[in-house]
């Protein structure tokens, strides 16, 4: 009678367990959340498991099974009975493990941290409705390149499929063992093996060989991949991306960088669409990444005039990514066709020759019909022969549109403008207001060199400096190119109403004595535009380097500014920082 008594009980037992597993089922639909047990069969096929070895007998943690062998179809995840389980059988159990009358030690097989029932789901189950943390058996270890942990979803184990396929097939996990390229969207992997093909067709061509695959793998991983990770790493904006890998970011900036690039007609660099996208992020944080290519797109176009992008973004984005062996690497050249608007690309080359940049032309044509007219062909043409005869590396887009806009457009994916300076703004408050270069200057994220018609050596450079955040964004490139170019620097501040010009100068000659440049220095007191002009002719230099507007564009219209009766004045190139 007593041991009907407990086999009742146990029933009784059974009936409300399997209860709970009718009501975690329907939680589970209403979440969206699986509560299956996995098949062990299909995981073990799907991660191409290929052997296993008898680790012995051990203590493992019930929570830590999530599959069965042939009966995962019998309870939940947390192993809750369901209707196909006989509940005498389940009971008569749960007695023998209530009396301590003991069973044997269940069988399983473990996948990475996951453990997959081979014998005694039984036992797990009622072991788990006794409140049991740990379980013995004997467990066989299964190998696989794709490791799983027990709070894997049906959704992941997709993903770790398609990521031992992708291991499969090129040895990744052996050639480089410390590689992780897990990733958080089904269907990325054959992307990634199509960048390894397409790495392996290039590589052959430029090495006249036929590339053996695993070679190409590794080539691709370490000269390709890897940088690409290290300018995410170093750019910091992987933390916008809650719950993405590095992989996901690696293969959302090749995408979005193809698209950069046919948008704007010519090769971009990862560090500039890493540059670009940081950029963005740091002003206004993403819907999610499945909007980013559109927002980032969006956001290349200007809209109205405002402050511009802060002082000090563009260097500091550029040390973050690459540093400052080569500042100015991609040069933005805007010609219209005419002869006076030619000398822009004349001081391009110059400049080029000496930094080792890459030109990118802009030729703007008002309606998309002219694209193909005769002379807008004739100006392709002839920059064409200008960088050839130069010996620099330079390709030239056509597009329709507003020029400035065009320009400030582009300068995200550039490190400086260099543009004819034909109208300065002018003088009176509504000549400034509809001046196409104060907007280029006040928009653009990137210095502008200005140029007058004339084009120099710039052997000599004068530094106009007055201690404001865009005048120390002129100090860091002086002496960026006093460093590199080894020329000559001269450094002059200027101030009026009896402020003291010697102090503020002192701060530059601390930064350049820091960093082992010599420079002369001039402070003077008196009206600062036409001072300023004075001690430039004077000096003879061949180029003006200042900071760009220090006020408000509403300020800087009705009031006027130093930077604005420079380029008026000046007969030589005037470049602009911001």
């Amino acid at each position: 009678m007593r041991e009907d008594y407990g086999l009742s009980e146990a029933i009784s037992d059974f009936r409300e367990a399997r209860s709970k597993a009718v009501l975690q089922e329907l939680l589970g639909r209403v979440r969206g959340e699986s509560v299956e047990l996995l098949s062990y069969e299909e995981v073990r096929q799907m991660l191409r498991a290929s052997s296993s070895a008898e680790t012995g007998l051990r203590d493992i943690p019930l929570d830590a099974i999530i599959g069965s062998v042939g009966r995962y179809t019998d309870f939940t995840r947390s192993f809750l009975p369901r209707d196909r389980v006989n509940e005498e059988r389940w009971a008569r159990v749960k007695l023998l493990m209530s009396d301590q009358v003991g069973l044997p030690p269940i069988e399983v097989y473990k996948i990475g941290e996951a453990y997959f029932v081979k014998d005694g789901n039984h036992r797990v189950s009622v072991a788990r409705q006794l409140g049991a943390t740990h379980i013995q058996a004997y467990v066989t270890e299964v190998r696989t390149r794709v490791p799983i942990n027990p709070d894997i979803q049906p959704d992941e184990l997709i993903l770790k499929a398609e990521y031992a396929n992708f291991l499969e097939q090129t040895h990744l996990d052996e050639l480089r063992p410390e590689a992780d390229l897990s990733v958080t969207i089904p269907g990325q992997y054959p992307i990634l093996l199509e960048h390894i093909s397409v790495h392996r067709y290039f590589i052959g061509i430029e090495q006249k060989r036929e590339i053996p695959y695993e070679e190409a793998v590794t080539h691709w991983f370490d000269s390709v991949y890897l940088p690409t990770i290290r300018l995410v790493r170093e750019s910091g904006i992987l933390r916008y991306f809650p719950g993405r890998t590095e992989t996901d970011l690696y293969l959302w900036l090749a995408k979005h960088r193809a698209e950069l690039e046919e948008q704007l007609g010519w090769q971009v660099r990862p560090e500039y669409a890493v540059q670009t996208l940081a950029e963005r992020l740091q002003a206004e944080q993403p819907a999610g990444l499945a909007r980013l290519g559109e927002r980032l797109l969006g956001t290349l176009l200007p809209v109205s005039i405002d402050d511009g992008p802060p002082p000090g973004q563009w260097r500091k984005s550029t040390l973050a990514t690459r540093g400052e062996e080569r500042l100015f690497q991609e040069v933005l050249v805007p010609v219209d066709g005419k002869e006076s608007g030619w000398f822009a690309l004349e001081q391009a080359l110059r400049f080029a020759r000496r930094e080792g940049s890459t030109l990118h032309g802009l030729h703007v044509v008002k309606s998309r019909k002219k694209m193909t007219k005769a002379e807008t062909l004739a100006v392709q043409a002839e920059f064409d022969r200008r960088c050839q005869e130069a010996g620099v590396a330079g390709n030239l887009v056509i597009a329709s549109g507003k020029i400035a806009e065009e320009i400030c457009a582009r300068s995200r994916l550039t490190d400086l403008i260099i543009t004819t300076l034909l109208y300065p703004p002018g003088e009176q408050i509504f000549e400034r207001l509809d001046s196409g270069f104060r907007e280029l200057i006040q928009r653009c994220s990137r210095p502008v060199l200005a140029v007058p018609q004339v084009a120099t050596e710039l052997n000599h450079a004068a530094l106009a400096f007055d201690g404001s955040p865009k005048s120390r964004e002129a100090l860091f490139v002086a002496a960026y190119l006093a460093a590199h170019w080894k020329i000559r620097l001269s450094v002059f501040t200027v101030f009026e109403n009896n402020r003291l010009p010697q102090e503020t100068l002192l701060e530059a000659q601390v930064y350049l004595d820091e960093k082992g440049i010599q420079a002369e220095y001039r402070a003077e007191n008196g009206p600062v535009s036409e001072t300023l002009l004075r001690l430039i002719a004077e000096s003879q230099a061949e180029l003006v380097i200042m900071g760009g507007y220090g006020y408000s564009p509403v300020l800087e219209v009705v009031l006027g500014s130093t930077v604005d009766h420079v380029l008026r004045q000046a007969r030589l190139p005037v470049l602009v920082c911001r």
